[in-house]
């Protein structure tokens, strides 16, 4: 399996993200939206960076369930109560991508939504994988 990640220079630079990923070959692994749920069920975290470093952790343990790593990872989905609060965290939230995911990032959209399943919930992440 590889992907390759596309950042063509007529677009502007990518901060966080990548603006196309091609994969060839591997199977692909559907993860569903986590958000900043404990082992007990219940949100953790009181802000919106510490709600991204869990949810993104529950995304990465079942991933790593699927038997995939973070270098895996074609397409991340993050939605967002406050995207205006999501940008002003978003250095933040990229030292907890790095410290948790590497340095290569996915495909990736941020969509803004009125309330999330989980009602404390700031932030849910949804991603696509492609196994070796």
């Amino acid at each position: 399996m590889t992907l390759r990640r596309i950042n063509p220079p007529g677009l502007a630079e990518p901060s966080g993200f990548s603006h196309a990923v091609t994969a060839t070959g591997g199977t692909l692994v559907f993860l569903a939206g986590q958000t900043a749920l404990d082992e007990k069920g219940a949100v953790v975290g009181a802000d919106v960076v510490e709600q991204f470093d869990r949810a993104l952790g529950n995304l990465l343990e079942a991933l790593a369930a699927a038997g995939g790593t973070p270098a895996q990872l074609a397409r991340l989905t993050v939605y967002a109560t406050d995207p205006e609060d999501y940008r002003a965290h978003a250095a933040d939230i990229g030292r907890v991508w790095r410290a948790r995911a590497g340095r290569d990032y996915p495909a990736m959209a941020l969509i803004g939504v009125v309330r999330l399943w989980d009602e404390p919930a700031l932030v849910e992440l949804e991603g696509i994988a492609v196994l070796d």
